[in-house]
């Protein structure tokens, strides 16, 4: 089974390019961040047309997370158990459902926007709730399948930036991030690609300003976390450079897991 993560940086203005990665790209589950439209605005005939069933969850024309399927989609959940509030309000970072055997999260993590904002201390404890789902559910049944996939907005490594010299002082770096993520990791879980795709230089992520993609300065931010017998099951890696590349592309590549379930 093929799971994709992307945040797309907008459905509705890559709606094009989505349908056309779906046609030649062979893929059982997309999970999709960024939507940045309300869900009376969600283009659901790219799917749809596809023979893809898709859950989406968006409030305005930031965040929001969606999930497409070829084969199935049940018990659809927006957000998580524990999921903290922004300034008194749930935002659309959060959707799961079970599709092919696996429980499937989307996930776009708070950005963090800076070290001493409000932001970051929410996304801090946006990642340890998520942590304790992770927790919860091993510990219920140390053979669930289910994986966390999606725009993390933290850089685990060194590696994982082009400059660590340019974020010096910045978010996605910093240690309480990185422990962060690593607590994901200490709870069982196990990251996906990286066994596929390594480092240093590989990225899924580079700004639109002071091109960064033709200079390679990116980040690798976007991730796919399996539960251990899951993760047992991971046979190939992919990201796809490629998308990022021409007219209308999104910031973020794509992210591919083959799983032989």
């Amino acid at each position: 089974m093929r799971i994709v993560n992307w945040n797309v940086n907008s459905i509705r203005a890559r709606a094009e390019r989505i349908g056309a990665f779906l046609d030649r790209s062979d893929v059982d589950v997309l999970a999709i961040q960024e939507l940045k439209c309300r869900d009376d605005q969600f283009p659901e005939d790219i799917f749809s047309s596809r023979g893809y069933e898709v859950a989406y969850h968006g409030l305005n024309q930031w965040n929001g997370v969606a999930i497409a399927s070829r084969v199935g989609l049940d018990n659809v959940e927006i957000g998580f158990a524990g999921m903290p509030e922004f300034n008194d309000a749930l935002e659309a970072r959060a959707l799961s459902a079970d599709t092919g055997g696996v429980r499937v999260y989307s996930l776009y993590v708070p950005n963090g926007r800076e070290l001493d904002h409000p932001h970051y201390h929410y996304k801090l404890d946006w990642l340890s709730r998520l942590r304790d789902v992770a927790a919860n559910r091993l510990a219920a049944d140390p053979d669930d399948r289910f994986v966390m996939v999606g725009d993390f907005n933290v850089a685990p490594l060194d590696e994982d930036v082009w400059d660590m010299e340019a974020f010096d002082g910045l978010t996605h770096v910093s240690e309480p991030e990185r422990e962060a993520f690593r607590s994901l990791t200490d709870a069982s879980l196990q990251e996906t690609t990286r066994q596929f795709t390594p480092g240093p230089g590989v990225y899924t992520y580079w700004d639109y300003q002071r091109l960064r993609f033709p200079k390679r300065e990116g980040m690798r931010i976007d991730f796919q976390l399996a539960s251990p017998a899951l993760a047992a099951t991971a046979v190939d890696a992919h990201i796809d450079r490629e998308e990022r590349k021409g007219k209308g592309a999104s910031d973020h590549a794509p992210v591919w897991v083959d799983y032989r379930i």
